[in-house]
């Protein structure tokens, strides 16, 4: 199976209209062969144009996409572009980077699976020049007063990894002129920079500082896995880096959350922290009837088979995962289970998660009234956080009631993080009350560490991404 490097997309709808392709459809409708009011023809392909370029470094070319249904017609499609070795816009104008070499081009069925892939050969003239810097490792957690070694080497316009003297710089701790970090006193997010001597070429670290006591890690993202790109690599080597529980926030592996699927996308990525993930599972994971393909893979890990919902204890913290592909409903099965596992816990502070956002700026699904009912009795028990994925984004709430009235004293404080890998939505609308932070366009993972009476978060982004969102809290 080959995986290929997706570096970023942002939604677009390209309509190619096609007369040909209309009278066809027209013809075809009044034969028998299936297509017709009750058995339309349906998306099978997204074809790219042209298949193949070559550029010099800052030139441009005009990438364009259509869909091909199962009657052999062309069709317009709404597509996703996303490119490596270079820049491509939301309508397809890619513009070659500085560095030479052969790269992908990847147009996506938006909020689907189907794409095509074009190759770019991007050309050189001339003597080779420093292109770029790479700091290593992109990412680092670390005690108060835990120390990473970075390294830095160059990238050459022919694509050649040259060795570079740079300078160093840090926020959070100190760092030596060799590129040995020390952390400071202060948890949260820093950065590490690594800039040449002539100061044009620069790259950033994200360093994620934890106390001393450490509290409880619990990290995570929803809307992970996808064979048709690398997004969950890239979300995978940061949990490699990373200790403690892993959570997911449902939507595991698209787009149907197949026992096939589980085993060809989820696990040579995801699934190698398996045994210490507890999952949550997603509209795409009941693709599949009654979701046998996520229960079957996780097993105990999910809970009671075919219930989706449980919780357990970490540290001083209680944690509930539930099921949003359930109903929700006051006084239904899930419902009244959470009010009495609520009643029964003895910690002082409460974490729920689950795949669909009650609260969300995101116009791609938005907001989800079917979930209040569990809301309240996370407000009612004085819950301090709620996770959720769905939104292909990140969002961050100030704490809330359940219907959406700030409420810093007993409000909850919802995070949605919908950035494990499968793709971008990039559609925030007008921003809802209370939304303090939005990000579409940058996959990552969200760390929590759980602390008595406390906690922070910090929203790691993959290798080559700059977004990072951090803070910290007390219990009510």
């Amino acid at each position: 199976m080959q995986r290929r490097l997706v570096v970023g997309r942002t939604g677009v709808r390209l309509i190619l209209p096609s007369i040909a392709s209309l009278i066809i459809a027209v013809a075809c409708s009044n034969t028998d062969q299936g297509t017709n009011a009750n058995n339309p023809p349906n998306l099978t392909r997204v074809v790219m144009s042209p298949k193949t370029a070559t550029l010099a470094a800052g030139a441009k070319q005009q990438f364009t996409a259509y869909g091909r249904d199962s009657a052999g017609d062309s069709v317009g499609v709404a597509v996703d572009f996303t490119a490596a070795g270079g820049d491509i816009t939301s309508t397809g104008l890619f513009t070659a980077g500085p560095v030479a070499g052969s790269y992908d081009v990847v147009a996506t069925e938006h909020g689907g699976s189907l794409a095509d892939t074009a190759t770019v050969t991007v050309t050189v003239s001339g003597p080779p020049v420093l292109a770029q810097i790479i700091l290593s490792p992109s990412t680092a957690v670390l005690a108060v007063g835990g120390t990473q070694q970075f390294a830095a080497f160059g990238r050459m316009s022919t694509g050649d990894s040259v060795a570079v003297g740079v300078t160093y710089a840090a926020t959070g701790g100190t760092i030596s002129a060799a590129g040995l970090y020390t952390a400071g006193q202060t948890a949260g997010g820093f950065r590490v920079i690594a800039s040449d001597s002539s100061g044009t070429f620069a790259d950033t670290a994200s360093v994620s500082i934890v106390t001393a006591s450490g509290g409880t890690v619990f990290v995570g993202a929803g809307d992970i896995s996808d064979c048709g790109n690398d997004g969950d690599e890239s979300t995978a080597k940061l949990l490699d880096g990373i200790s403690g529980t892993v959570f997911t926030l449902g939507d595991n592996v698209y787009s149907s959350g197949t026992s096939t699927q589980f085993a060809q996308c989820y696990d040579p990525t995801w699934g190698r922290h398996k045994a210490r993930t507890k999952p949550a599972p997603g509209n795409h994971d009941y693709n599949t009837s009654g979701a046998t393909g996520y229960y079957g893979y996780f097993g105990d890990l999910a809970g009671p088979s075919g219930r989706g919902y449980y919780s357990f204890d970490l540290g001083d913290w209680h944690i509930i995962s539930l099921n949003s592909e359930v109903s929700m409903s006051a006084g239904g099965a899930e419902e009244t289970w959470l009010r009495a596992d609520l009643a029964a816990s003895t910690k002082q502070c409460t974490l729920a998660y689950w795949h669909k956002p009650r609260f969300s700026s995101g116009t791609n699904h938005g907001s989800l009234s079917s979930a209040q009912p569990l809301w309240q009795a996370l407000y009612d028990f004085h819950a301090e956080l709620v996770l959720n994925g769905h939104e292909h984004n990140y969002e961050r709430f100030a704490p809330q009631t359940p219907t959406g009235a700030a409420d810093p004293t007993n409000g909850i404080r919802e995070i949605i993080s919908g950035t494990g890998g499968e793709s971008h939505y990039n559609d925030e609308g007008t921003p809802l009350p209370n939304s303090e932070v939005f990000n579409g366009t940058t996959f990552g993972v969200l760390q929590l560490t759980l602390g008595s009476g406390t906690y922070t978060w910090q929203f790691i982004p993959v290798a080559g991404q700059t977004f990072t969102d951090s803070g910290s809290g007390t219990c009510h």
